[in-house]
């Protein structure tokens, strides 16, 4: 959430920083703004709306000068969307300003302490008290901004990542963190600043990635200094080589990045299991599976931590390794996982799933875990994300940049290595025999030119779309390994088009839900040929005597639900566990067309945030 750009060197930033809170747009944001240090002194533009909007606007403010700047997209947390509150905020001189992610708890009390002591607030933010804070720091210990940003931040109480520079001392940025990410380019004579590596990319492929509870203090002329908050003590500064380039996260001649994304599978599936599985030889290389397989076969249960999206992966998750490798797996929303008091011990094994690798209650619960002994193993995209660094042991999914708000192919790599996973220790336990292995090998391996084949469903799904754009209501059903896909569809509908849409097993219909099928009620079914076919066709003819609606994914070749349902989507036979990484794809085309027609901002949905680093 929120997006943090900053410059420091010998270019103009403006243009720099503009063109950077672009990139960042996808975190989702209501506001935007920037400040610059013209060479006399600070300027500040923002306001409510897009980054165009603060393009606009600060045409006519202020000069564009300087080669010291920030900016910021906000995404609203103490305070509504408006220009008072947006980022940057400037301290009651006039002569600190800082952009900040995140969220301070113990703001009130700290801005009563800060009113009784002379302060004035302009704005309803926790960061406009942070920024004063500083200034009161600084003046009162007569100390340099860094130690002020240092013994500030040991007053607080949240998550924050921050950027604060003082216009009397132009060569000089503060950085801070602590639940949020932030990222340094080093160029030659120049610095950037950004919440991911996508605004610098293409000015430099060094970047240091600071740890929770460090701050920066970077100066022109001289080298990065990186210091441990709580005791001041120095961090020797780890320079990674970006693996990042600028055409992936350009839109490469799609309308939008969700088209793209979807588009991207077949190759984002293949990069995830290239090197892992290697169906000729029977075998499966994951090192973070192999150096502690004893603790995962020794596990007595494992417990899948997400959120969103995540989550649904970690359903779909549950059905393979219980059905593969016979370990007994809880799902669980680690946003309700971090404050119960859950039952963990040393032979539980956690699988913490996220895009980001930055999710705050993802994190949060991780840290849970590890205080009660338990084996953290992440799988993320992001590699060097907090989740990366926190876990014991992982897997990335190489899905590459996800620009789009709303997942596709994070879902469907994060479910191919989860599989990879169940597979290999399905073969270690001896709950799957060497045929039935390479089985699976091979077909798994058959999956990117299958969801390649499907993805020429694009025209016929689009048609199906234009007919219920105006649905006000959707439900979609599924079975076995298909009931998390049934959800996952549900979830995309209800982001990118804002129809209200739920997801159910196709059994439970009849507990509930089939009180709302009507005429007017799109109904959409995944009834493929292998699993719980017979009974799904079933729901389907309970649906069909009520009147409804009936959009119906299926294996090719089906006849039954062909003359029952209103539309059919077919889809390439597979595996049963491997059917979510297929009847996923139409759902995904399903929403993307539907809210094009209906003139939604697919990549960016309102009131939403791909990375979701606060609470």
């Amino acid at each position: 959430m929120c997006g943090i750009v900053g410059y420091l060197g010998y270019r103009e930033a403006y243009p720099i920083i503009i063109e950077g809170l672009k990139r960042l747009e996808y975190r989702g944001y209501d506001s935007a703004g920037i400040a610059l240090f013209d060479g006399n002194d600070l300027k500040i533009s923002k306001t409510k709306g897009k980054v165009s909007d603060l393009e606009n606007q600060s045409a006519k403010e202020i000069t564009q000068n300087g080669n010291l700047g920030i900016g910021h997209t906000r995404w609203a947390t103490h305070g509504v969307p408006n220009d008072v509150n947006s980022h940057p905020h400037a301290s009651n001189s006039g002569d600190l300003a800082i952009i900040h992610n995140g969220i301070i708890e113990n703001y009130d009390a700290l801005k009563k302490e800060l009113i009784s002591r002379g302060y004035t607030f302009q704005s309803d933010t926790d960061t406009e008290v942070l920024i004063n804070l500083i200034e009161d720091v600084k003046k009162k210990e007569n100390v340099k901004l860094g130690k002020a940003v240092q013994i500030a931040l040991n007053q607080v109480v949240g998550a924050y990542a921050i950027a604060v520079f003082d216009k009397t001392k132009p060569g000089e940025v503060v950085i801070a963190r602590l639940g949020s990410p932030l990222a340094v380019g080093i160029g030659e004579d120049e610095f950037f600043i950004a919440s991911d590596a996508s605004p610098f990319i293409e000015y430099t492929k060094n970047a240091i990635y600071l740890e929770d509870e460090e701050m920066a203090i970077i100066r022109l002329g001289k080298e990065i200094k990186i210091r441990k908050i709580k005791d001041d003590s120095l961090v020797a500064p780890y320079i990674q080589e970006l693996q990042l380039n600028l055409e992936q996260i350009e839109k490469g001649g799609y309308e939008h990045f969700m088209l793209k994304e979807i588009h991207e599978q077949p190759k984002a599936i293949r990069d995830t299991y290239r090197g892992r599985l290697l169906s000729d030889e029977a075998i499966i290389k994951m090192a973070g599976v192999e150096d502690n397989m004893k603790t995962f076969l020794n596990a007595n249960r494992i417990i899948i931590i997400a959120c969103g999206t995540s989550w649904h992966a970690g359903l779909v998750a549950e059905y393979i390794f219980e059905e593969f490798a016979r370990i007994p797996v809880e799902v669980e929303y680690a946003s309700e996982f971090r404050y119960r008091n859950p039952v963990i011990n040393e032979n539980d094994v956690v699988i913490a799933i996220s895009q980001s690798g930055e999710t705050a209650d993802t994190l949060a619960a991780i840290k849970l875990a590890k205080s009660r002994g338990a084996f953290v193993f992440g799988v993320c995209n992001v590699v060097g994300s907090s989740i990366a660094r926190e876990t014991h042991a992982g897997a990335y999914t190489h899905a590459g940049p996800e620009i789009g708000v709303a997942s596709t192919k994070a879902f469907t790599t994060q479910i191919t290595v989860l599989t990879l996973i169940a597979l290999r220790l399905a073969r270690a336990k001896g709950t799957m025999s060497s045929s039935d292995f390479r089985l699976y090998l091979r077909e798994l391996e058959l999956i990117p030119q299958k969801v390649e084949q499907l993805l020429n469903v694009d025209d016929h799904v689009k048609d199906i779309a234009r007919q219920y754009l105006l649905s006000p209501n959707c439900l979609y059903l599924g079975r076995g390994y298909n009931f998390p896909v049934a959800l996952e569809g549900a979830l995309k509908l209800k982001e990118i088009s804002y129809i209200h849409a739920e997801g159910y097993p196709a059994a439970e219909m009849k507990h509930g839900p089939i009180a709302l099928i009507d005429d007017r009620m799109p109904v959409i079914v995944i009834a493929t040929s292998k699993g719980h076919y017979e009974k799904v066709v079933s729901n389907i003819q309970e649906i069909k005597s009520r009147k409804g609606k009936i959009i119906a994914v299926v294996t090719q070749g089906d006849t039954a639900v062909k003359e029952i349902a209103d539309h059919v989507i077919e889809i390439p036979e597979s595996e049963e566990a491997f059917s979510p990484l297929l009847t996923t794809i139409p759902l995904q085309l399903l929403s993307y067309h539907i809210a094009v027609m209906r003139n939604c901002n697919v990549d960016q949905p309102r009131n939403l945030a791909k990375s979701v680093t606060v609470e």
